[in-house]
């Protein structure tokens, strides 16, 4: 029986809490570390219900990524503690060349607004795009990968190649601002900021498609490209190349093209970031470091990548690096927020928590953990919305823990027929 084609959609939410704008959406996500789980995550801090595909006991690898938190035996990773929340796992062997795969795979689309992955070898699986969309004609599909996909153009081998977080920082061209100039090499970002950036496009790309279903009823396919991604995020690198022949290059800590602004040394140890941007800031900038504005004019000393690399421009560079040098971190804080100047210290994630700020701004949430079966605490919901703010209404789930509630509720199947799909490497 072909199941999928006489089913109704059942209403979303049927599992989550009814929260925040994107109430109403239903996602399925078939994707792995981190781009396209993420970008499901943020929809679901908004309201939509998330359906994870996970291999069948084998599960998302982030489940196993290091750190590990542990609680009486159990093991679960911090990463996913914070990124596998909001979700439903669903276990399943996403091979449509088995019917039974192909029959709840397509069912479960019939049920859902939104389809994200990054598996990338999905003609192999026996999906394609048109199909879906045959089932689903309302359907947002949204593939994530390194390059992109070929039926949106490019070359088609580099399309297919292989790759991950750092993978895509070097060749969005991020990696190569990154650091200090030569001969010292590039550096990746510590985080894995080009999965994230790249999740956000997603993101965005999904609910834009989703108003314009809601306009139209048309559903169509999104092509997220984790090296254009990161590369659209270089402020002007590729206008300034292209229109003036101007290479950006590593700068190191220092901003090249006006000043005050770079990172120094404290006396207390600490990493004090100054920067002062504009006329105005320049001017109260010096004045707080008791330096003669009438000595560094702005036009002169501070507001464009020659007059920063003037003498006058190095002599006021080694003015603020003696100012900043010789003074503790709180000082400058003080001394700086007096004069309305922009100044931050780099701080470590320990120092962040323990800012009652942080705390203030609710930034922070606790919830139960499916696996460890205790409270845990992350990262909270960001943006803030003031009318339909986003929740967490449960932690990450366990492998598989809701593949039987989303066949039966979800997708008709009755008892004796979930049970005659295990042992045959389907769902579990």
């Amino acid at each position: 029986m072909e199941r999928w084609k006489i089913i109704e959609r059942v209403p979303a939410p049927a599992f989550a809490s009814v929260y925040g704008p994107l109430t109403g959406m239903r996602v399925l996500c078939n994707g792995t570390i981190n781009a396209a789980p993420f970008a499901a995550t943020m929809l679901s801090d908004f309201g939509a219900e998330v359906i994870q595909i996970e291999r069948p006991n084998i599960g998302d690898p982030g489940r196993g990524q290091a750190p590990q938190v542990v609680n009486e035996g159990k093991a679960i990773s911090a990463v996913f503690i914070q990124n596998g929340r909001n979700r439903l796992s669903f276990t399943l062997n996403t091979n449509l060349n088995y019917p039974e795969s192909k029959e709840i795979f397509l069912s479960l689309i019939k049920n859902v607004d939104v389809w994200i992955e990054n598996m990338v070898w999905i003609g192999k699986l026996g999906i394609t795009d048109e199909m879906l969309l045959e089932v689903n004609p309302k359907l947002i599909i949204c593939h994530v990968s390194g390059f992109g996909r070929p039926q949106f153009g490019g070359d088609p081998e580099i399309c297919n190649k292989p790759s991950y977080d750092p993978i895509g920082q070097a060749e969005s061209g991020s990696m190569f601002l990154n650091g200090f100039p030569e001969p010292q090499p590039v550096l990746r970002s510590g985080a894995f900021i080009n999965d994230y950036i790249t999740a956000i496009f997603a993101a965005f790309g999904i609910v834009a498609a989703y108003v314009n279903v809601q306009n139209t009823g048309q559903g169509q396919v999104i092509d997220v490209s984790q090296a254009e991604s990161g590369a659209r995020i270089l402020d002007d690198a590729f206008s300034a190349w292209i229109n003036a022949g101007w290479l950006k290059k590593r700068n190191g800590n220092k901003v090249p093209v006006f000043q005050p602004g770079n990172t120094y040394k404290t006396k207390d140890g600490k990493y004090g970031l100054v920067g002062a941007y504009g006329r105005d800031v320049y001017e109260r900038c010096l004045k707080s470091m008791n330096i003669d504005v009438e000595k560094f004019p702005y036009l002169e000393a501070g507001c464009s990548q020659e007059a920063v690399n003037s003498p006058l421009g190095r002599e006021l560079e080694r003015r603020v690096e003696e100012f900043v040098t010789s003074h503790d971190s709180h000082y400058l804080y003080e001394n700086f927020k007096n004069f309305n100047v922009p100044f931050a210290t780099a701080r470590n994630a320990q120092e962040i928590y323990e800012d009652p700020h942080w705390h203030g701004r609710n930034n922070f949430v606790k919830y139960v953990d499916e696996t460890l079966g205790k409270e845990v605490e992350a990262f909270g919901i960001a943006p803030k919305m003031s009318k339909t703010p986003g929740q967490v209404w449960r932690g990450a789930p366990t492998l598989g823990q809701d593949t039987a509630a989303i066949l039966s509720r979800l997708l008709g199947y009755s008892d004796d027929e979930i049970a005659a799909l295990k042992g045959k490497g389907i769902i579990d």
